[in-house]
């Protein structure tokens, strides 16, 4: 009898486990044949066409977390800018691009998952730390100034983009919160999800067709201004649906992409995705271009805020 009971135990255990992991999808590198694939599925041209060329620059340190798709990001950025033609995409790591007269080059800013080191989650700080002599004071300094040059940017008009974990830059910054519509709260393991248009005929959710986007991602909540809702939500998962909540949200719709105005400037965030392999989704290629269109200002949509 006990060794029975063993064995249901142990195939209950191996069960539990299985199931809880089952749905992490495995890492892989960069490779021509990956680059070739985003080729064909990339759109054949972007939404609003025969516009001049913009410059993105796409920012894609981090100095905490490394999601592993900042290298597949990169390239698939490249397809899009390439492929549509209506992009020229620049790679950077270094936090010198966010001084005032580097910002001017540029039309927007793509931040491919820069998370910082917690629990201080400061981008500019860690940048600054790792790579300079200054003194702890003169460090904080900088890093000020160069959050107050990006907001800057953004409020005379210029494009900023986030790709998922990118919502944590400067997680403790009240105004940088204000600014991208929210902070980063926690999530949940990754799960196999549906995430749905809030209003399918929104011309950036467009690509989905209606039907929206189901994938293996992880949830994000968030905190601070995201309570505001000043912003126009484009997705959402229905928390209800999620598995390993720390705690029953009050609003079941959990909102996970949105774009909204900042001064002159215009702001897209997109939670999804953790993983490279969402991309081989070619309406989430589309939605992506889209939102590149938005901030660069070539994309005119309805980007009121919804309020409380």
């Amino acid at each position: 009898m006990k060794t029975k009971q063993l064995i249901i135990t142990t195939l209950f255990i191996t069960f539990f486990i299985s199931a809880s992991t089952a749905q992490k999808l495995d890492e892989f590198e960069v490779s021509p044949e990956w680059i070739s694939k985003i080729e064909r599925l990339a759109p054949n041209q972007p939404t609003v066409k025969n516009v001049s060329k913009k410059r993105i620059l796409v920012f894609s340190k981090a100095t905490g977390f490394k999601h592993w798709t900042i290298p597949h990001n990169i390239e698939m950025l490249k397809v899009l800018g390439k492929k549509s033609n209506a992009f020229e995409i620049y790679i950077r790591y270094d936090v010198e691009n966010f001084s005032k007269d580097n910002l001017k080059k540029y039309d927007a800013i793509i931040l491919n998952n820069s998370n910082p080191e917690g629990p201080k989650r400061n981008l500019f700080y860690d940048l600054l730390k790792q790579n300079s002599s200054l003194s702890d004071e003169d460090i904080n300094n900088k890093a000020i100034e160069y959050e107050e040059n990006l907001m800057d940017y953004v409020k005379k008009g210029g494009g900023l983009m986030l790709l998922h974990g990118a919502i944590v830059v400067q997680n403790n910054s009240k105004q940088f919160s204000e600014m991208v519509g929210g902070s980063f709260d926690y999530h949940p393991r990754q799960q196999k999800m549906h995430v749905k248009e809030v209003d399918a005929n929104h011309p950036l959710v467009k690509a989905f067709k209606g039907k929206g986007l189901t994938h293996v991602d992880e949830p994000y909540f968030f905190k601070n201004a995201y309570f505001n809702y000043n912003f126009r939500p484009l997705l959402y998962i229905d928390a209800d649906k999620l598995k390993g909540l720390r705690e029953k949200p009050e609003n079941n719709i959990n909102y996970v992409s949105w774009i909204k105005r900042h001064g002159k400037g215009r702001v897209f965030y997109s939670s999804p995705s953790h993983n490279a392999q969402s991309l081989d989704n070619p309406e989430f290629l589309q939605f992506l271009l889209d939102g590149m269109q938005y901030v660069v200002g070539d994309l005119k949509v309805d980007d009121s805020p919804i309020g409380k």
